[in-house]
């Protein structure tokens, strides 16, 4: 006569389960492509290819913009919202070298520009913070910019539709690359609308605390994400 597992026994024996389901569900999503593709798997990464160059020409003009509206106005924010496109146009630029010849199944090269993104977040985050706490100190005051106030607008339309069309894709192509440049897009969006209340309050009510509160919080965000993009847990 067998021994009872007892409830203890079967508890941990559900727990390993739903680990290792969770486990087996991530590494499905993170699998490489197939190397024999359907023809509906070929026309995902033909849009999927098509999109990161669309993302690429906006981030490039987006940056360029911002930059200028930024040093004109003195926001912090702004230009801090402005060099992350840099981060962005490079992982457009990641996806379209994954999607184009044999790179397409190139482990090795998503893992080393997934580092240097990760890099570029680190370097990002420390410039944010310094000039912030400067202007905090300083009381420093961000004047309006009509044409950071059009950039931003726009970015904040323009970008939730590329995002959610990315994050199908990827899914799709179970492309952690395609997912995670989705998910660059969304936050994108999220940055440009607090970039755009952070240059309505100092307009409205000449709180000059509000722009460098921002900017820390986008230096917040860029060594969290510097971090994931490092140890690869934006995968999926």
């Amino acid at each position: 006569m067998s021994a009872d597992p007892g409830p203890l026994t079967s508890s941990a024996t559900r727990g390993t389960t739903a680990a290792e389901a969770n486990h087996a569900d991530t590494a499905d999503c993170c699998q490489p492509v197939p190397t024999t593709a359907d023809p509906r798997w070929l026309r995902a990464a033909y849009y999927a290819r098509a999109l990161s160059w669309v993302s690429l020409a906006w981030m490039t003009a987006e940056g360029v913009l911002g930059l200028v509206a930024g040093l004109q106005s003195g926001s912090i924010s702004l230009l801090g919202w402005a060099l992350g496109s840099a981060i962005e146009g490079l992982v457009s630029v990641i996806v379209i070298w994954r999607f184009t010849g044999t790179r397409t199944l190139s482990e090795t090269a998503e893992g080393r520009a997934q580092k240097a993104v990760a890099v570029s977040f680190f370097l990002l985050a420390p410039y944010l913070a310094i000039e912030a706490l400067r202007d905090l100190a300083g009381a420093h005051l961000a004047h309006t910019s009509t044409l950071g106030v059009v950039v931003t607008a726009v970015s904040l339309v323009f970008m939730p539709a590329l995002g959610v069309a990315k994050k199908r894709l990827g899914s799709t192509l179970r492309s952690g690359a395609t997912a995670g440049e989705g998910a660059q897009n969304l936050l994108c969006a999220a940055q440009a609308a607090a970039v755009l209340i952070g240059l309505a309050a100092t307009a409205a009510f000449a709180w000059t605390w509000v722009d460098p509160v921002i900017a820390l919080l986008l230096a917040a965000w860029a060594i969290r994400e510097g971090t994931q993009a490092w140890r690869g847990e934006d995968c999926c």
